[in-house]
């Protein structure tokens, strides 16, 4: 135990007096945390709906665009069917105004002193003027919409109908009162797949750390006076603990830090972002217990494959049979996210390679009961000490032998002869 403390504390130290690692965490945490307060200085309520108002409050945005300006539309009504009260009422944020001609608007829209133009060439015709479309735009499913009610209110005059009459038999609001019993797997699905993103991620980059620091003991045979002071089983144990201490110290600060920042910001956001950030007590404290557990499960096996290899530029091949068992799982549980309850996913839920992403995932849009929580943590608390003795074995096995790489069905082969 004593060997082991002191390969940790050397471990976590490496991680924690590492001005990269470190200065990392700060700036992703101050970014994410930048990023959220924006909306109490920067007017975004074009953008989230709501208007800061003085120092603090905010108020529901009342339709107009974040600085006072409306974008100057230009239209030419060749058909006589356009109402400019109409469009006013479709387009708020806009100013309408007539052209003189067709070539008039055009020479407006390329010297970009109207935002846009609209020529409009018959009853149920059109052509759309811009500069620069952006992704965003949505200026000809509005007009498309106009088109139809102008069209509408000329067919319903011609025919002598009453269109407000047909309109609200059409339109007839319905009311809605949802009593959602369980979980919202609609509104909880965002936020499941960044949380299985991240933890994929953990595993990936801190296993793949864990793989080159063995390999480079190896390489400049460092290895050869360790094992001579502490045993190989201190020495992984020591690296994947100080490594999972620094992923969740690194990812825990930038993710708490993120969740807090939206928490305190919620209101100027307006609340468009709880699909990602407005996550609940329970599903975190979930996420923590397996996302921590598939890490551990990971890290042993990813540092037991570097021990098998002598330098590191062939550690990809080492782990490239682990890294698609990771892949394959990591897919998997995204496709499966959309069926939390199907069967798929429950098996997954209790075998330690997937466990880590979809029992949280479960927790969080799908029924589950405590006892499957419980027993699905202890298979993989279980998995995880099984994983650590055999890595343990490949480490020590592994450690002193140089050359060529060591495959994983030669390693097994010499630890049952052993035994």
């Amino acid at each position: 135990m004593k060997r082991f403390m002191i390969v940790l504390r050397y471990e976590m130290k490496e991680y924690f007096t590492n001005k990269a690692f470190m200065g990392l965490t700060l700036v992703l945490a101050l970014l994410g945390a930048v990023a959220l307060f924006l909306p109490r200085f920067v007017d975004m309520s074009g953008f989230t709906g709501v208007q800061v108002v003085g120092s603090g409050g905010a108020r529901e945005d009342d339709g107009g665009s974040g600085d006072g300006e409306e974008s100057l539309y230009l239209y030419v009504d060749q058909a006589g069917v356009l109402q400019e009260e109409a469009l006013t009422g479709m387009f708020p944020e806009a100013r309408w105004q007539k052209a003189e001609s067709v070539d008039a608007l055009r020479a407006a829209v390329e010297a970009q002193e109207a935002e846009a133009g609209f020529v409009v060439t018959g009853n149920t015709e059109y052509e759309y003027y811009v500069y620069n479309k952006s992704m965003m735009d949505t200026n000809t499913s509005l007009f498309d919409q106009a088109m139809k009610l102008f069209y509408r209110m000329q067919y319903s005059g011609q025919k002598g109908w009453d269109l407000e009459e047909i309109s609200a038999m059409y339109d007839v609001p319905i009311t809605v009162t949802e009593q959602i019993l369980n979980k919202d797997s609609g509104s909880n699905y965002w936020y499941c797949y960044m949380l299985v993103i991240i933890v994929f991620m953990l595993i990936v980059y801190y296993g793949q750390m864990i793989a080159v620091s063995v390999t480079s003991e190896k390489s400049n045979r460092a290895i050869e006076v360790l094992v001579t002071s502490t045993s190989p089983n201190s020495l992984l144990f020591g690296k994947v603990i100080a490594g999972a201490m620094g992923g969740v110290f690194q990812m825990g600060a930038i993710l708490g830090v993120v969740l807090l920042s939206y928490q305190f910001n919620r209101e100027q956001w307006g609340g468009m972002l709880d699909m990602f950030l407005h996550v609940p007590g329970d599903v975190l404290l979930a996420f923590s217990f397996f996302g921590l557990g598939g890490y551990l499960f990971y890290a042993f096996l990813y540092g037991a494959m570097g021990a098998l290899v002598s330098k590191t530029e062939d550690i990809s091949k080492s782990v490239s049979g682990l890294m698609v068992v990771v892949m394959g799982v990591y897919f998997f549980s995204l496709f499966q996210l959309m069926d939390v309850d199907g069967p798929i996913i429950k098996v997954l839920s209790f075998l330690p390679i997937s466990s880590y992403s979809t029992m949280f995932a479960r927790v969080a849009m799908g029924s589950v009961a405590a006892w499957e929580i419980v027993v699905s943590f202890l298979i993989l608390a279980a998995s995880i000490a099984g994983t650590g003795i055999l890595g343990a074995k490949l480490y020590r096995m592994g450690t002193l032998r140089y050359g060529n790489p060591i495959k994983i069905s030669t390693a097994l082969k010499d630890l049952r002869k052993n035994e």
